[in-house]
């Protein structure tokens, strides 16, 4: 695969998602620009314009401020500056908040050299470099794996992620290349909010996430008498208060957001997350997290693609369905419902087997919720 070299002018004069610089591949020289910082933030415009996935409900347009996005790229910058990377390595699409700040301003930030690949195949960038960071999305891990001797060339290879769920394949890379080699800084975000809070860790269990240097929680929120979500040990939804929440066309940024987001406080700048509050369900009077329980299915099933969709049975209330993308030649009578019962702790109401699930490029789950099925789904 070639790389073209573009000018920071070539890279971002066209526009946030323009064709031009999300569908080829292309590197540029931040350590040769002259000019600093200033210069850099001034090749923005004034207003960047961002939409949501869409995985939740129509997509809708939401604006920051340059200022805002410069602040924020040196606050992920911050967060990889102290294992020293020399280049990064990104395949996010600057489509969106996380993918423009992390491939087209992180590099600026950190005055390194960035290259940027579209796709899964063809050939890694070399780099020159002994320290780098990678730019991921979800498939991203699975890359890394298969190419375990480019990873093993860097003396570090730090990995930055913000999207839905670690898949499973993260954990592997960690173990592959060893907590002396590889970390990764997860973020949590979305594009109303922009960065609210990140965590690191290069082995076992991930540890709390902690608030971005300029975010808060929401003062007063859940009528606690307090600052803060809540004492701790309590289950709470989150509030957060920021400089950098995004405005509608037309509109004033709000002063707080709630996230949707369920967590456990832990003191007033960290949290436990519980899960997307519209994906925590209870069925039989158990709760479960559908995130994490489709983290586990697709490690038992073997599928090319599976969701799991809440929904309303007026029977029993809350409930589950199960979507499933069989592998060629796979089908409904392929599917192990015993590993499925026994990561839900129930079986889901309905599987149905559909011909593809439409995700977005981070891997989010996109509204409709699915295709037509094929089928009106097998009741379970």
């Amino acid at each position: 695969m070639a790389y073209q070299k573009l000018t920071p002018a070539q890279l971002l004069a066209p526009g946030l998602g323009a064709p031009d610089v999300t569908d080829r591949a292309w590197y540029v020289r931040w350590d040769e620009t002259p000019g600093g910082p200033e210069a850099i933030e001034r090749l923005l415009p004034p207003v960047l314009d961002f939409h949501t996935s869409g995985s939740t409900g129509p997509s809708r347009r939401w604006q920051r401020s340059r200022e805002a996005a410069w602040q924020e790229a040196g606050m992920l910058a911050g967060f990889l500056r102290p294992d020293g990377p020399g280049a990064v390595v990104s395949f996010a699409p600057p489509v969106h908040v996380y993918g423009a700040l992390a491939t087209l301003l992180v590099p600026a930030r950190l005055g390194v050299p960035v290259w940027y690949r579209p796709g899964y195949l063809g050939a890694l960038p070399d780099t020159g470099q002994r320290r780098i960071a990678v730019v991921a999305t979800p498939w991203i891990f699975s890359l890394l794996l298969r190419n375990m001797d480019w990873v093993r060339s860097f003396e570090r290879i730090t990995v930055l992620y913000s999207s839905a769920m670690l898949p499973a394949e993260a954990g592997d890379f960690l173990k592959e290349a060893g907590p002396e080699r590889a970390a990764v800084v997860e973020l949590l975000g979305s594009t109303e909010t922009g960065g609210i809070a990140m965590r690191r860790f290069s082995e076992g269990e991930p540890p709390a996430w902690t608030l971005f240097p300029d975010v808060t929680f929401a003062p007063g929120q859940e009528d606690t008498g307090q600052d803060g979500p809540g004492a701790p040990g309590t289950a709470v939804p989150l509030v957060i208060r920021s400089p950098r929440l995004a405005a509608r066309p037309g509109h004033p940024a709000p002063r707080d957001w709630p996230t949707g987001d369920l967590v456990e406080p832990l003191d007033d700048r960290s949290f436990r997350l519980l899960g997307r509050v519209g994906r925590l369900v209870k069925v039989n009077g158990q709760r479960i997290n559908l995130d994490e329980a489709e983290h586990a299915l697709r490690a038992r099933l073997d599928c090319a693609d599976l969701a799991l969709v809440p929904v309303s049975d007026p029977m029993i209330g809350e409930h589950v369905d199960l979507y499933v993308v069989p592998r060629p030649g796979g089908g409904p009578d392929a599917l192990d419902l015993a590993a499925v019962r026994a990561v839900l702790g129930a079986r889901p109401r309905k599987v149905h087997t559909v011909p593809d699930l439409k995700r977005s490029a981070l891997g989010k789950l996109q509204h409709p919720t699915t295709s037509t099925p094929t089928e009106p789904g097998i009741a379970t």
